[in-house]
């Protein structure tokens, strides 16, 4: 007993459930029919080409802020049918299929060719009698996706579109009818090979995101025939309801052509330059001091073998000068020019009037050519009795020996600090304004 209670319970919920959900597709198909009369209203005037292009015009603007424009598609279905009529609606349910091929001409606007077909189901509620027969109905339709419409961009998780269409429906195979034998006048509208009608439909279709290359769809359809498609008269239209499930492939997805404005920035340019700068620098340069000092000057000037005239002799214009120079710095000073000769050559008279020749000509040269004071100076000849230098050929010589206060004049390199001119690199900025192209989101 309490088994059958829960299996009563089970079957009360089932049917408590299917009849909700006819319910409500009922009501949809009402409104779907109220939207089909306001559309064959409008068909007979010249308003639908105005519907029709604004429609295109939403859609043609949307794809200005979609990621996409256009794409094609194929789409499998399946699901459940209700062929409407007084019997149950929980035994008029029965298996249905569906193929199509489509394409969106913006991100709100598309149309298929959808093929939908199996078998419907019909029956008398009195006798719970009930039969089949098999049907297919290619459509037509139009769709609006409504998310697209009234909210930017391609991306959404679940798109909302509205779909409506026209086409044709063939129908065959009504054995099972027949085979109820019932009387001809219960059945003045039943068909016996087959039976071709128009469709009218109206649906809505949930779809996922339609940027992706698969897509799932939940689509819920409203079929509006021939009164005879299901052999019963009730002077209407005959309603079939469909609920199907969908797995969708897309393709060739074009993308919505950029669009761009133009601006215009402030671009700082950076280089650098050598610009000319003062420096300081330390450099080693020449410091000249003068003092006087008291000193013995002895200065060697050398001739050379049988040579006696200093004007004659090679190199001793050179000599005589620096001794001369070196002679200037002195006021005071006696100066002796004495005249050697070496004793490896020569006699000793000889050598003692050679020497005494060279001792007069550096003295006389020293007065006429450098100006010095003849009253300071004074000649002497040794000869060759002595001999200064150890080498035999320095001892023909003149030396000029001297004592008193000469102003002596040295030189050393000292460090300086001096200015020099130089370059340094400066960085320098050049703001310029530029237009650049900047691609609208």
């Amino acid at each position: 007993m309490h088994k059958g209670s829960n299996f009563s319970r089970y079957i009360n919920i089932k049917y408590g459930f299917l009849a909700t959900f006819l319910a409500i597709s009922r009501n949809f198909v009402n409104f779907a029919s109220g939207i089909f009369k306001q559309t064959f209203r409008v068909m007979k005037t010249k308003n639908l080409l105005t519907a029709v292009v604004a429609l295109l015009m939403a859609g043609a603007a949307q794809a200005q802020t979609n990621t996409w424009t256009t794409y094609s598609f194929v789409e499998a279905q399946g699901g459940l049918q209700l062929t409407s009529t007084n019997a149950p609606m929980d035994k008029l349910m029965t298996p249905t299929a569906a193929l199509s091929f489509g394409h969106y001409f913006s991100p709100v606007v598309g149309a298929r060719l959808h093929i939908n077909a199996w078998q419907a189901k019909s029956g008398f509620a009195a006798t719970e009698q009930y039969y089949k027969w098999k049907y297919v109905t290619p459509d037509l339709d139009l769709m609006v996706n409504l998310s697209n419409m009234f909210y930017c961009g391609s991306d959404h998780f679940l798109n909302v579109i509205l779909l409506g269409g026209v086409g044709l429906n063939y129908a065959w195979d009504n054995d099972e009818l027949k085979a109820l034998n019932m009387p001809a006048d219960a059945i003045p509208l039943a068909w016996d090979k087959n039976r071709l009608s128009h469709n009218l439909r109206a649906g809505l279709r949930l779809e996922t995101n339609q940027a992706k290359r698969l897509g799932l769809s939940l689509e819920v359809n409203a079929n509006s025939l021939n009164d005879r498609f299901n052999s019963k008269t009730n002077n209407a239209d005959d309603w079939m309801f469909t609920a199907m499930v969908g797995l969708s492939y897309r393709f060739g997805h074009k993308k919505a052509a950029p669009k761009y404005i133009t601006k215009t920035i402030e671009v700082v340019d950076t280089f650098w330059v050598d610009e000319p700068t003062t420096i300081k620098v330390m450099e080693k340069q020449p410091k000249t001091k003068t003092e006087m000092k008291k000193m013995k000057m002895n200065e060697a000037i050398f001739f050379k073998l049988r040579e006696s005239d200093a004007n004659a002799a090679s190199g001793i214009d050179e000599a005589i000068k620096k001794v001369a120079d070196l002679m200037k710095t002195s006021d005071d000073a006696q100066f002796t020019v004495t005249g050697y000769a070496d004793k490896g050559t020569g006699s000793a008279k000889k050598n003692k009037k050679y020497a005494q020749k060279r001792a007069d000509d550096v003295a006389k040269k020293l007065v006429e050519q450098y100006g010095l004071d003849a009253s300071r100076l004074k000649t002497d000849s040794k000869g060759d009795a002595v001999q200064p230098f150890e080498e035999n050929d320095k001892n023909r010589c003149v030396i000029i020996t001297g004592e008193g206060t000469f102003r002596i004049t040295t030189t050393e390199m000292v460090d300086v600090e001096v200015e020099k001119q130089s370059t340094k690199k400066v960085m320098k900025t050049n703001p310029r304004k530029v237009q650049i192209q900047e691609e609208i989101k």
